[in-house]
């Protein structure tokens, strides 16, 4: 049986062209690029090749671009690290309910533990956030406000530019977790707001443990771990070059296909809305219904549970998810869902399908016809006594 992976949101599979660059690094280059011999030389100006890569693709100075481990330490640096730096002026951070867990947990963290208060904004019914209750939510002691550009579960797109533009009216630094879209939309740095933006590899077809963030010139992060002092003393501890390098050519890779890539993927995003509605007429679509991730569908469906729906399609050879593929496991429903006033029951229902490179719409309509199947499958079921 042939496989079909419909789960791009959580990670992509390695480019060819990827993997053949990192293992060039991996094989000719060894030296550790804070040493000043030729085998460290050549280290460096591969990590700074791949700082050029990551820069051009955003609109950024390649001095603005810190490599980190992925979007969770991004997120956490950026977090951390800002609420840090100006703590003896500002201890507030406003965030909100539908952000990725490396956010909303490290703002929780950050207010039981470090004294930081947390304002935590609510979405509409689509996931979509007013830029209004941001304002409302910033106060004299406001330090960060940190909004995600596209939500990993919905695929809602947020209006970070209005939001960065009210963050730049009250001098509070704005961030944005962009893991989702980066590689998949335009992000222009220049034209947007934001002071840190977080990038993460594997989910535009690299490795997976590296990542970036992006620091405004002039924005003050505190380091948040001790070391050698690299990275500009923001992110210390010795650069993974393969992993970097491979961050880099992907992310150029992204750039160069997201003309034609990002509306096919779109088109087949439709044709599985389409076809879900056609075949489960009550599946609810979760999610704005235009302004959306190009690769992302998710639905709630009646009388299933997301897990069991995730291990039917499996058997059938497909593999999707319910929501984030970092809280996979949990029984309750997601906060993300919940965010959006859906009924606890139906949010149990959720089903996250996510196209990329590979899909075709073969695939597309091999998958509607599986789901269809199986919701019937499972809703005929008897039920379990407990």
């Amino acid at each position: 049986m042939d496989r079909v992976y419909l789960d791009h949101a959580a990670t992509t599979p390695v480019d060819p062209e990827v993997a053949e660059a990192m293992g060039r690094i991996l094989r000719e280059t060894h030296g550790n690029p804070s040493s000043i011999y030729a085998e460290g030389r050549a280290a460096r100006a591969a990590v700074d090749r791949a700082r050029d890569e990551v820069a051009a693709a955003i609109n950024a100075d390649p001095g603005e671009i810190v490599f980190t481990s992925g979007g969770t330490e991004s997120d956490n640096l950026a977090l951390r690290g800002a609420l840090k730096a100006r703590r003896d002026e500002r201890d507030g951070l406003v965030t909100s309910a539908i952000e990725h867990h490396a956010v909303i947990d490290t703002a929780r963290d950050l207010e039981r533990y470090a004294h930081v208060r947390v304002d935590v904004v609510g979405c509409d019914r689509h996931g979509v956030i007013d830029p209004e209750a941001i304002r409302d939510a910033i106060d004299e002691r406001t330090s960060l406000v940190s909004i995600m550009h596209a939500n990993n579960e919905i695929g809602t797109i947020e209006p970070i530019a209005e939001i960065g533009a009210i963050c730049r009216e009250h001098g509070v630094t704005f961030h944005s977790d962009a893991v989702q879209t980066v590689g998949a939309l335009e992000v222009d740095v220049r034209k947007i707001p934001v002071d840190l933006l977080s990038i993460n590899a594997h989910k535009f077809y690299g490795p997976k443990g590296v990542g970036a963030l992006y620091v405004r010139r002039g924005t003050r992060v505190a380091t948040m771990q001790t070391g050698g002092g690299q990275e500009k003393g923001r992110r210390t501890g010795t650069e993974n070059v393969a992993g970097i390098v491979g961050l880099g050519v992907a992310l150029r890779i992204a750039c160069e296909r997201r003309a034609t890539e990002s509306p096919r993927q779109a088109e087949l995003r439709d044709r599985l809305i389409a076809g879900v509605r056609e075949r489960v007429p009550d599946a609810v679509l979760n999610g704005h219904p235009t302004e959306r991730l190009p690769n992302n569908a998710s639905f709630c469906i009646p009388g299933a549970e997301g897990e069991s729906l995730i291990v039917a399609l499996d058997l059938d050879g497909f593999a999707v998810s319910s929501g984030s593929a970092c809280t996979s496991g949990e029984t309750e429903p997601s906060q993300v869902l919940l965010a959006l006033g859906l009924d606890r029951e139906l949010a149990k229902g959720s089903l996250r399908v996510t196209v990329g490179r590979s899909t075709t719409g073969a695939h597309v309509d091999r998958f509607v016809d599986a789901l269809a199947r199986v919701v019937v499958r499972l809703r005929e079921a008897p039920a379990v006594a407990v």
